[in-house]
């Protein structure tokens, strides 16, 4: 019975690293590709920052901790494809294996949904498998060629609804009404149609998606249990600080996508990405770290105050991001980006910290 536990954990340690890997050397393309004049590793290597961060990370992340929920043999394969896909991107091989093997394991993610939603058949496991279906959507575009920009709000779909099921489960102890449940739905609904229209009529599809982000925000907002939670102390503060921080962030990323949906670069389409994918994204990430790495790793988390540190500093690097997005300034966007990235470096810190056995 030991060694089997031991080689389980084995296996979830180096998918783990095969996600964190991921992280790392996308934020290091990430910087390339702002305009830091630092060498890559191969020469493909910053354009392909986009999918790193939301496959090679976000994808093995989760589809990891699914697994690890469903708890079959079959169900880590989805980690480790999209893991091995990420690992060929980074090496620079081209072509269409990498972005293959990663769809191959969100056809995995999908199926693991699938199975889970036959044990608990409940509105918010159908909204996570929704988000689930955005990140395959996005994947088989981009194994079919299209460019990223315009698949782009797919990728956005994963985490964000992801996100908003698991809120809308922790919603039960509310008993949220049907009305409230109905707007939740129409929130959801509009973005999935703009995610669509997108594909046909880019600049509309995409405004009309960031009206559906920014109504997700103000639901999440306005019915999310973490609004409650603020006054609990403890980790308990911390994880609600994080969550609702975050929300003000979609919304102010949804606000951008109505403003500026036309675009497919520049400082104006880095504005409306990186207020999502780091303001609301990487602040569920620091709010579920507690909850997810002891799940996964078997480890004990110890909360400690010095988590507030790479949450205070991600909001305050990412305001000088803005800020040299918006008023098209160069070093506020260049430094703004090295200082979001080591802000990530010391939450892993943080987070290892914690971790014990």
């Amino acid at each position: 019975m030991f060694i089997r536990i031991s080689t389980q954990n084995s296996k979830r340690i180096l998918l783990m690293a095969a996600a964190l890997l991921s992280l790392l050397v996308a934020m290091w393309a990430g910087l390339i590709r702002l305009g830091w004049g630092w060498p890559a590793i191969q020469p493909t290597l910053p354009m392909a920052h986009g999918p790193l961060m939301v496959s090679g990370f976000l994808g093995t992340l989760i589809s990891l901790e699914r697994a690890v929920a469903l708890d079959k043999k079959w169900s880590y394969f989805a980690p480790l494809l999209s893991g091995a896909g990420a690992a060929l991107l980074i090496v620079g091989m081209s072509g269409w294996i990498g972005p293959l093997l990663i769809t191959m394991g969100s056809v995995l993610l999908v199926l693991i949904m699938v199975q889970i939603l036959r044990i608990h058949i409940t509105l918010y496991t159908g909204v996570i498998i929704a988000g689930t279906l955005c990140w395959l959507v996005g994947n088989l575009l981009w194994l079919l060629g299209w460019p990223v920009y315009q698949i782009v709000i797919w990728w956005i779909g994963f985490p964000l609804l992801t996100v908003a099921g698991e809120r809308l489960e922790l919603g039960r102890f509310l008993q949220l009404s049907v009305r409230v449940i109905v707007i939740f739905i129409a929130c959801v609904g509009v973005f999935i149609a703009g995610a669509a229209i997108a594909m046909v009529l880019y600049a509309f599809g995409v405004r009309l998606a960031g009206v559906g982000m920014v109504l997700l925000a103000l639901w999440l907002l306005h019915y999310d249990i973490a609004s409650r939670r603020i006054k609990a102390g403890g980790q308990a503060r911390f994880i609600a600080i994080s969550l609702l921080s975050g929300y003000v962030w979609l919304a102010f990323g949804g606000g951008v996508a109505i403003l500026y949906g036309g675009l497919s670069a520049g400082p104006l389409y880095d504005l409306m990405l990186h207020t999502i994918f780091l303001g609301f994204v990487f602040t569920m990430i620091f709010a579920h770290a507690p909850i997810i790495f002891p799940a996964v790793l078997q480890r004990k988390f110890v909360y400690s105050p010095r988590l507030y540190s790479h949450l205070i500093l991600l909001h305050g690097t990412l305001m000088l991001r803005v800020a040299g997005d918006l008023l098209f300034w160069e070093p506020g966007r260049l430094w703004g980006g090295v200082l979001n990235a080591l802000v990530i470096l010391l939450f892993l810190g943080n987070t290892l910290i914690s971790i014990r056995k």
